[in-house]
Parts: structure tokens; sequence; C-alpha cells
């Protein structure tokens, strides 16, 4: 069982390193702007993989990144069926990844939190 997750995560390494170059290189659609892959799931039999990206932009933008990754999906799996040897190229299936987002909005409330500390121990 080793072996196979091992080589599915090898897999789902290339395949992110070769959508990342497709999507900068090959995708004109404005939409997508600029995203970045944040990890690639495979399924146990190839079938499937699920492609977390995050966009700096507000959710609105990331929404249609994510429409125009999901048209692009079809061109993108044709290029990544050529650049890697594989038996299944998988169906590809595009996730907004929000922890980015999350570890932003956490760390200015942390920091707002320790300036608010230290102006109260000023007053003090």
């Amino acid at each position: 069982m080793a072996k196979t997750s091992l080589r599915a995560g090898r897999i789902a390494e290339q395949i992110q390193r070769e959508l990342a170059e497709l999507i900068q290189l090959e995708i004109k659609d404005p939409r997508v702007g600029l995203v970045t892959l944040t990890g690639v799931e495979v399924t146990p039999d190839y079938a499937h993989a699920k492609v977390y990206f995050t966009s700096m932009k507000s959710a609105e933008e990331a929404l249609k990144a994510k429409a125009a990754l999901e048209h692009a999906a079809g061109f993108l799996r044709s290029q990544l069926a050529h650049r890697m040897k594989l038996r299944v190229t998988p169906q590809l299936h595009f996730i907004h990844d929000t922890s980015v987002e999350h570890g932003v909005r956490l760390s200015q409330l942390i920091d707002e939190a320790v300036s608010a500390d230290k102006a109260h121990h000023r007053e003090d």
C-alpha cells in the first residue's frame, strides 16, 4: 500500500508542476489571472485529480478563475497526456484553496492584538 501512495504522491507532484507551467504559458483567459497551484490529490485509480489553487484577488475573482480553469480543463488534460506517459490521464477538478487567505487574516489579527497589547502596557 505504501508503494502505491508514494507513486500517487510523485504523480501528483508532477501533475502540479506540469499544470503550473501550462497555466502560466498556455492559458490566455484573462479570468485566470495570477493563480498559484497549492497541491494536487490523485485518486488511487488515477482517474481524477483535485487541483488546489489560490488567488490573491477577491473571492469573486477566484470564482471567475475557477470557472476559467474548469473551462480549460479538457485542454490542460490533453496537454498533460502529451507531457506525461500515464496509462490514465486524470480528469481535473479545480478547487479554490482558501487556507492562504485564512493564514494572512490570522496573521493580521495577531499583529493587531500584539500592537494593542503593547499600547495598553505603555499606558500603565
